[in-house]
């Protein structure tokens, strides 16, 4: 049976501004990669942290059944949110300790009922490191957002 790996990454250019999520979904057997399916989007006005919530969102809603998955993120603000801060938030009506409300709660929400129906493995990454799967995603996430760059000096 295949192991299925999510690399996902997102992207900002202004943070808030323009951004961009990617998705690189990998089946392994044996060490090789037997399917992939690269996924991307973006949208005109947000946050580098949105996107990588979208990217994480995103691997997880696109499985049509329930699967065993490891997301493997260069985002500690996803991967702590969603393996450790989360319990507190949800025990505090989505409120921080400090009583605030939790920025970005619908797509913790989101995040947090689409990674039910399935068994996730989080795992963190260095990003800009040289790791082949997630200079993937990174270049995807860039990719989608491209369209929302109009006008924008590139760079």
């Amino acid at each position: 049976m295949a192991e299925l790996f999510a690399y996902t990454d997102g992207a900002c250019s202004g943070n808030p501004g323009p951004g961009g999520w990617g998705v690189l979904l990998q089946a392994v057997e044996n060490g090789d990669v037997v399917k992939e399916r690269e996924l991307k989007g973006g949208e005109a006005q947000t946050t580098n942290n949105r996107m990588e919530l979208l990217a994480a969102i995103t691997a997880l809603e696109t499985l049509a059944k329930p699967s065993r998955i490891t997301i493997v993120t260069d985002s500690a603000y996803v991967k702590n949110g969603v393996t450790g801060w989360i319990h507190g938030w949800k025990r505090n009506g989505w409120k921080t300790s400090a009583k605030k409300p939790v920025k970005n709660a619908e797509l913790w929400q989101r995040l947090d009922a689409a990674q039910r129906r399935h068994d996730v493995r989080w795992e963190w990454i260095k990003g800009h490191a040289g790791h082949p799967q997630n200079e993937r995603a990174d270049a995807l996430a860039r990719a989608g957002m491209a369209p929302f760059k109009s006008g924008a000096p590139s760079g």
